[in-house]
């Protein structure tokens, strides 16, 4: 059985001593003896579940609790249970794949309600508060999207706002992508292309942050984040079977 001090198995991984600490108090790897003299002792099951927990927590994705997820899977992992990780991962995984259909849905109907075929049959003309009851979108959500750029309302003469077809469409547009955890930064970044260039690709300019955008954020570039999440998905699978073959019968090798 090889061990390794703290130190040794940081170097070998290639974080700081410091980072092995904290994994240990998070309990996202067991608790290493210790020799008389306090030194704790590492083994090759501390060193491959260090590794699949910089593989788990490599992605920034954090929507509808995947994170959450990829934390449970690491700490089934830890202790030693390999066939319950594998099966979270399998769970994992396919919501990622549900999250990426549904990022690819709301395109669809994005390009469905800018579509020359679409049109509004009501006709009407609504009041922000009349807005959020048809569309079942709260008031606050609705200040909020004017407020960030992604649609201006014409006033009436006593200043009350007012709500046309025009606006109901690209409200419809801003909710189904903002339901698929679009960022408002990638949706008005959508809506800016599409007034310059109706021909534009929907689906390259939703994921494709400007250069000089200062902070960019996951949902920003959400189809390329969720790809990568599904490739650290599977790559997980694959670690868990490595581990499972390597340490099922005693995990503290």
């Amino acid at each position: 059985m090889n061990t390794y001090k703290t130190s040794e198995i940081a170097h070998r991984i290639g974080i700081h001593p410091n980072t092995v600490r904290l994994y240990e108090k998070l309990e996202l790897i067991p608790k290493p003896e210790r020799k008389a003299n306090g030194y704790r002792v590492f083994t090759d099951f501390h060193m491959e579940q260090i590794k699949f927990v910089r593989t788990a927590l490599a992605i920034e994705v954090l929507q509808n609790g995947l994170r959450k997820q990829a934390i449970a899977i690491i700490k089934t992992s830890a202790l030693g249970n390999f066939d319950k990780a594998i099966r979270l991962t399998k769970h994992y995984l396919q919501q990622i794949r549900n999250e990426q259909r549904n990022a690819e849905e709301s395109i669809a109907i994005t390009g469905k309600l800018l579509s020359d075929d679409y049109q509004e049959t009501d006709n009407v003309v609504l009041t922000r508060k009349e807005t959020s009851v048809y569309l079942r979108i709260s008031m606050d959500t609705l200040r909020n999207w004017e407020m960030n750029g992604l649609l201006t309302i014409k006033r009436k003469q006593n200043g009350y706002r007012v709500y046309t077809d025009e606006d109901f469409r690209r409200l419809k547009i801003i909710r189904s992508l903002r339901c698929a955890n679009y960022s408002l930064a990638a949706i008005l970044r959508m809506l800016n292309a599409l007034s310059n260039n109706p021909e534009a690709d929907i689906r390259q300019v939703i994921d494709t942050p400007k250069e000089n955008e200062d902070i960019i954020s996951v949902c920003d570039k959400l189809l390329t984040s969720l790809r990568y999440a599904e490739q650290n998905a599977e790559a997980m699978l694959a670690h868990l079977g490595k581990m499972k073959k390597q340490f099922a019968a005693n995990p503290t090798l």
